[in-house]
């Protein structure tokens, strides 16, 4: 994969930008001035992160695997040590389906209905191949979603999710939690 250098990453715009991101040349970055990324991020090939004036805030080692989509006009928020499969859609906006009002972005605002609402994924979340996360969810620390899942309400700290709609299906150990405070103990730790 061959990503931004520092350098490029800096030219960007992006509101902050942490050490050793990793970022795809072949990513695709709209609204960058509205986009921070923490320390050691990846995000693939063919992601498109299009931040509204909500923003996207992405943690510390968060990775976005390819094909992954974060759009909308709220925030869109990933904890540390969150994981997004490939396929991965996050909308935090999203169009009126009743037919009340009509849809998409070249009719004028006033002939639609778009709602528009945060959502955050907690740290350690993963998030399966093909899952679609819609606005004003929250999945909450350590929750995991299945592959192909369609989320549109919260989950639930360390819950395990799957299905269109996704409903709970177990729980997730919490071990990953351990590894990540001795990462981060060791992150600062004195040489």
């Amino acid at each position: 994969m061959s990503c931004y250098d520092e350098a490029e990453l800096r030219s960007l715009g992006f509101a902050a930008v942490g050490r050793g991101v990793r970022i795809s040349r072949k990513a695709s970055l709209y609204g960058a001035d509205r986009i921070a990324i923490g320390d050691y991020a990846r995000i693939d090939d063919f992601c498109v992160l299009s931040a509204g004036d909500g923003g996207i805030r992405i943690g510390r080692h968060v990775h976005l695997a390819v094909f992954g989509c974060l759009i909308g006009q709220a925030c869109i928020e990933l904890g540390d040590y969150a994981g997004l499969s490939s396929r991965v859609s996050i909308y935090s906006s999203n169009d009126d389906y009743s037919g009340d009002h009509m849809s998409n972005p070249t009719v004028p605002p006033e002939f639609t209905q778009v709602a528009h609402a945060p959502v955050r994924i907690g740290r350690h979340v993963i998030v399966g191949s093909g899952s679609v996360i819609l606005p004003g969810c929250t999945l909450h620390e350590g929750s995991g979603v299945g592959a192909l899942s369609l989320v549109r309400d919260d989950c639930e700290p360390f819950g395990m999710y799957f299905g269109a709609p996704a409903r709970r299906i177990g729980r997730r150990a919490q071990t990953m939690v351990e590894f990540g405070d001795r990462l981060e103990a060791r992150r600062w730790a004195p040489s």
